[in-house]
């Protein structure tokens, strides 16, 4: 069988249904505009009683801010399924649309999701080995990491509302891995020949998707705070949780992926020392997986003693993952190392 044809077959697909799912999610999110923002009795109250202490205002997302992480869905993703009480029939036909949209998005990404993994096990059955020898097959294999916590996420916790940028991400990952970055099965190059080599990579799948969705939620945090900070909050925003929520949930991303990165980085050293018989050479990936490292460390330390919390805390985390991406892409394309096996 040309498993090679049919992994690339479904990879290409994957990218096309990514694409898809992220355009369904684009509408749902267009559709939530027509919503509108709070009710326009509850806008006159709130006029009227300028004067009132702020405690005694509307605050639509007390809710948000003292409700249990566990509380699966509503607080997350699924705020607006069920009508809202006093809300008139324009308002309802809206939800329902935003519904079948995010739906739609959901059943595409699964699909987009399944045919990742299909392309991930050809490639590997073409290849007679995991299918981590490359940028290409790490990036395929990335995405696939990053799209199946999404998943695993919008199951137990309802966060529905991270479609639209999961699925840029992965459309975007998958389409340069087919266009850009793909290149045909070959064996591995002898430094490559090594169990920490697969220990390595699976551990730097697995915190690079934890900082990816983390740093997505970082970059939704700053959107949402600012229309929080105006007193903006409208359309689709008002079915994310509320700022605060979003900064904790991004948060424990981060402390789940600094440890595991940490150990990817040690990993790769004794992997280096079997390869080419030292652990640390100041190679461009080494430099730079450890410039990530500290970017991160940072973010950690500055929550925990500083107090930076919020927004500042949010750039570094956003910083860190352009850091994580220029490690990635950046010195693969344009450095030249022991570490150049983009193969392009």
């Amino acid at each position: 069988m040309r498993y090679e044809y049919y992994s690339n077959l479904a990879l290409v697909s994957s990218a096309v249904v990514y694409a898809l799912a992220m355009f369904a999610h684009a509408a749902e999110w267009a559709a939530a505009r027509r919503l509108g923002g709070a009710e326009p009795a509850a806008r006159e109250l709130v006029n009227v009683a300028a004067a009132e202490p702020r405690q005694m205002r509307a605050e639509p997302f007390d809710e948000l801010r003292t409700a249990p992480l566990d509380m699966a869905p509503e607080p997350f993703g699924e705020l607006r399924t069920a009508p809202v009480e006093g809300r008139d029939q324009p308002n309802s036909a809206a939800d329902r649309r935003v519904e079948q949209f995010g739906r739609m998005g959901v059943a595409l990404t699964i699909i987009g999701f399944l045919l990742s993994i299909a392309g991930v096990l050809t490639r590997a059955l073409a290849a007679h080995r995991a299918p981590w020898g490359n940028m290409y097959e790490f990036t395929i294999m990335a995405i696939v990491f990053i799209v199946g916590v999404y998943l695993i996420m919008v199951w137990r916790a309802g966060v529905r509302w991270l479609g639209l940028p999961v699925t840029l991400l992965a459309a975007v990952g998958n389409g340069l891995a087919v266009t850009v970055f793909y290149v045909a099965v070959a064996p591995l190059v002898p430094a490559l020949h090594s169990v920490w080599f697969l220990i390595h990579i699976v551990a730097a799948a697995i915190s690079g998707a934890a900082f990816n969705i983390g740093g997505v939620m970082s970059i939704l945090y700053l959107i949402k705070k600012r229309a929080e900070d105006r007193n903006k909050v409208h359309g689709y925003l008002e079915r994310l949780p509320s700022s605060r929520k979003i900064d904790l949930i991004a948060y424990r991303f981060f402390a789940f992926a600094f440890p595991l990165w940490t150990f990817t980085v040690v990993a790769g050293a004794i992997w280096a020392e079997y390869a080419w018989g030292r652990y640390w050479g100041w190679d461009p990936k080494e430099t730079w997986a450890l410039v990530t490292w500290v970017i991160y460390a940072g973010y950690l330390h500055a929550r925990s003693t500083a107090g930076w919390r919020g927004s500042k805390a949010a750039v570094i985390a956003i910083i860190g993952l352009a850091s994580f991406w220029f490690n990635f892409v950046g010195i693969n394309l344009l450095v030249s190392g022991l570490h150049s096996y983009a193969g392009i």
